[in-house]
């Protein structure tokens, strides 16, 4: 059978045996050869591109590695896609419509996937301005909680119930930030309603030593302890005192119980509100 194909003319009136000759053979090997070199090549300085990169983001600690890690991975691919077409190149294949295919491809895929691209390249942004970080309590897209994870896809929160939450980069980089973390310290504000026939000065007397008493309330800035509004049945006293971040929860639940006592202690009423009707 080979003796058969060797013996008939398959190309312009060449056989087989003409067409592989040794310069042709040895053409073809060099080819190979040049292509493996290539490859190679490739290997190697995509590697050492992605790797540099890493290191990069891992020589600063205020940059973020998940991004790096990221861009590491994509000049890694691409250096490995040129090499290819090179590598097809040198064997003679036109690469332009192999080109002109993975460029459609990639457009048909990117409108198909437009909404995960979206909070790709929302991530992307979180993780480049690092509008807050892991541990941090935020507010994002209308959920508060505490930050478990920043991936380029989504930020994972656990929120005051130490319940999951994912929220899609898209959604947190599209809407108000609030990170409550950021700052050392907070201002704690409470409005306690007194009877109108209470003494006023005992009143915010009163209030002003229960807060300042417990050894989380700041000094300084200044406190702020006044009469604030005339109710319909109550005098409300606005009191505002600064408190270190980490306190602030547990603080301001505490402050509202003690008032409550030293008001109760002192004989000043705290009114419910009330309502008169007349009779025409």
């Amino acid at each position: 059978m080979f003796e058969t194909i060797l013996n008939y003319e398959i190309y312009q009136g060449q056989t087989l045996g003409d067409i592989l000759t040794l310069d042709t053979l040895l053409g073809f090997g060099g080819s190979v050869l040049g292509a493996i070199g290539m490859l190679l090549v490739g290997l190697v300085v995509s590697r050492w591109a992605s790797g540099r990169i890493r290191r990069v983001g891992g020589a600063f600690q205020k940059l973020d590695d998940t991004l790096f890690n990221f861009l590491a991975n994509i000049a890694r691919y691409a250096i490995l896609a040129f090499t290819v077409l090179f590598i097809l190149n040198t064997f003679g294949i036109q690469t332009t419509s192999i080109v002109a295919l993975i460029g459609a491809a990639g457009l048909a895929i990117g409108l198909a996937l437009q909404g995960t691209l979206s909070n790709v390249a929302a991530g992307v942004m979180i993780v480049l301005f690092r509008p807050f970080k892991l541990g941090d309590f935020v507010e994002l897209a209308g959920v508060s909680g505490t930050v478990k994870d920043i991936t380029l896809n989504f930020t994972e929160l656990a929120n005051v119930a130490n319940v999951q939450v994912i929220v899609p980069n898209a959604e947190v980089w599209g809407n108000i930030i609030t990170n409550y973390s950021t700052n050392q310290t907070r201002r704690a504000e409470w409005t306690f309603g007194v009877a109108y026939g209470a003494d006023l000065k005992l009143t915010e007397e009163t209030i002003r030593s229960t807060i300042m008493a417990d050894p989380r309330s700041l000094t300084e800035p200044a406190p702020f302890f006044q009469v604030n509004n005339l109710g319909d049945s109550s005098v409300d006293f606005l009191a505002r005192v600064w408190v270190s971040n980490s306190d602030y929860f547990q603080y301001q639940a505490d402050m509202k119980r003690k008032v409550k006592e030293a008001l109760d202690d002192a004989g000043i009423d705290i009114p419910f509100p009330t309502r008169t009707l007349v009779n025409v």
